[in-house]
């Protein structure tokens, strides 16, 4: 993009804040999908990995949670359509309803609004085995068909990597901003580096990095055990000029209230979500 602009004599790297964007020839196309009539966001943020299995949906539900503690109306708009995690660790099963103005998300006890393809299968059991542009098309359901209501945040659990749905997410949704998640190893750092890559290269700014997994206490002697090596998420984040907003361990009373799918009770104390604001 940046190359066509200036081949039109244009410097600007990107088309946002430019006095010339509503009559230049090389303006980028916003294919962003529009929101549902009756929803009204403040603010949308990403959560992303460059791999799986390093807790991003722990990480998206303890970073909706906080915020709910602090008095916000919260959503979690589910883009992990085949692994969808979010309504069993708040003890949701039903199916969501809708209307002729859109579809409803769910909402947990402690009020936070969800919606994950999980609310609209008959069984929650059956694999979603849908090819990239369907899974794509659903993520923008989720924001142009679900009436989200008054939300000041929407948090977005979006797949691992970096292909179709995740791009599909940072190209439809208005994003404020993302969150990486990654956990302490050294191949870590290669995949977090893609991440945080690819939302800059999609002019979405990185809030800052939650390091999962960092270590486990010991009950007895209350000893931290690097279960999985040494944490790397200061040299990354001081590489990337991103702040550091957690390093979580393995906590077992987490862990708890996951499986008893009761999250809407969980008070994660390792993040800190003042970027978020």
């Amino acid at each position: 993009m940046a190359e066509e602009n200036r081949s039109n004599g244009c410097t600007e790297e990107s088309c946002a804040g430019c006095a010339h964007a509503d009559h230049c020839e090389s303006k980028k196309e916003d294919l962003r999908a529009p929101a549902n009539a009756y929803s009204h966001v403040k603010k949308v943020i990403g959560v992303i990995s460059g791999k799986g299995g390093v807790g991003k949906s722990l990480v998206t539900a303890s970073l909706a949670r906080k915020m709910r503690e602090k008095g916000y109306q919260v959503g979690i708009l589910d883009a992990d359509i085949t692994g969808p995690s979010i309504p069993k660790m708040y003890g949701i099963h039903g199916m969501a309803k809708g209307s002729e103005e859109g579809i409803f998300p769910c909402i947990a006890k402690d009020e936070t609004r969800i919606m994950s393809v999980n609310l609209l299968l008959e069984d929650e059991n059956a694999p979603v085995i849908w090819r990239g542009p369907i899974l794509a098309g659903v993520v923008k359901q989720f924001w142009s068909d679900v009436i989200w209501d008054d939300l000041d945040y929407l948090f977005v659990d979006m797949p691992p990597g970096t292909g179709d749905v995740p791009l599909t997410v940072f190209q439809s949704l208005p994003l404020d901003g993302v969150v990486i998640v990654t956990s302490p190893q050294d191949l870590v750092q290669m995949i977090v580096k893609k991440a945080y890559h690819m939302a800059k290269q999609m002019n979405i700014p990185v809030l800052g990095i939650v390091e999962n997994y960092s270590y486990v206490k010991c009950p007895d002697c209350g000893k931290e055990l690097k279960v999985f090596g040494e944490s790397q998420i200061e040299k990354i984040a001081g590489e990337l000029e991103v702040p550091v907003l957690g390093k979580m361990p393995i906590d077992p009373a987490i862990a708890e209230m996951v499986e008893e799918e009761r999250f809407y009770e969980a008070d994660n104390p390792y993040l800190e979500v003042e970027e978020l604001f």
